[in-house]
């Protein structure tokens, strides 16, 4: 099986279409469906439902992308490995986060990154939580600043980096504004606006409604920190966030009311990271740049820990 026929493989997959992978590639589309057509006989299986209009992948196919995008991340690593060796660093690294995520400035630790390391080309890739740890446990990630809710995938770490209260945010004018902390049985027959179940902040809150035996209505879902503040700013609903987000220039003209309840329920950043022997050396050193953010030490020196 040769690695090229698994990067022609794994770009139609993420392109849903032959001509946009080719075009990506910088190769002939005809060169690339040869090669797609070539690993199919290889494996004797179909790995895409072909139409005019779309590629989708077959069930064999969904199984060969998990792996083909881990051996091809394996493969970067191993390149860039000996390159650190000879005292460069080059490649690509592929770094994901959760909007608006709390203790690290994402675009300032990039922006020293690349300064530092301009032979390295970094990209940047913006999603729930889940979503993103999905994606570092595939290879298509090297590493992501989540806030998951629950336990990560088997071959995925999670770095501790810091953790925030969640909190009550509502309009002024709403009668829960003027309350001290609020018990979660309180909140039954409200209105919530809330973020997509993807995110972490998500996840948590419908846990914590759930552990409080209170049922809750989210009739307004958004995919945005800033849609959210908007839409409670307007009276529309009310929502339960981590305290950055309440803290927020945007949020200053609404209402934020501590939450009741034992154990408090705590917004927890992390770094996701793959297993020890995946992680290549442009990661490393963006995670050494983390110093004592990342559980009391730099986040690099942690990486032969147990996984979480």
């Amino acid at each position: 099986m040769e690695l090229r026929h698994l990067e022609y493989f794994v770009a139609v997959a993420e392109e849903r279409h032959f001509t946009r992978a080719a075009e990506r590639l910088l190769v002939s589309q005809s060169g690339l469906s040869a090669s797609v057509r070539a690993l199919e006989r290889e494996l004797g299986a179909q790995l895409f439902v072909r139409s005019t209009r779309s590629v989708e992948l077959t069930g064999p196919g969904r199984a060969l992308l998990v792996e083909a995008s881990r051996a091809l991340a394996s493969v970067r690593a191993a390149k860039d490995a000996v390159a650190a060796v000879q005292g460069l660093l080059r490649g690509t690294l592929s770094v994901g986060t959760e909007q608006c995520i709390a203790g690290v400035d994402v675009p300032a630790l990039l922006a020293r990154f690349r300064s530092e390391h301009p032979d390295v080309e970094v990209r940047l890739r913006q999603a729930g939580s889940a979503e993103l740890v999905d994606e570092v446990d595939a290879g298509r990630l090297d590493l992501a600043f989540v806030a998951l809710c629950g336990k990560p995938p088997e071959g995925v770490r999670l770095l501790p980096v810091t953790s925030e209260p969640m909190v009550l945010l509502c309009h002024p004018e709403h009668p829960l504004a003027a309350a001290e902390k609020v018990e979660w049985d309180e909140l039954s027959g409200e209105q919530f606006v809330d973020f997509h179940p993807d995110w972490g902040a998500r996840g948590l809150t419908d846990r914590a409604f759930a552990a409080a035996g209170t049922r809750r209505q989210v009739a307004l879902e958004v995919n945005d920190v800033h849609s959210l503040i908007e839409l409670v700013g307007h009276g529309l609903g009310i929502a339960v966030v981590p305290q950055p987000v309440a803290r927020k220039e945007q949020a200053a003209g609404l209402v934020a009311v501590r939450l009741a309840g034992s154990p408090e329920p705590l917004w927890e950043v992390s770094v996701a990271v793959p297993g020890s022997d995946r992680v290549g050396p442009a990661a490393r050193e963006l995670l050494s740049y983390l110093g004592g953010a990342a559980g009391g030490g730099p986040a690099a020196d942690r990486l032969t820990s147990s996984p979480s």
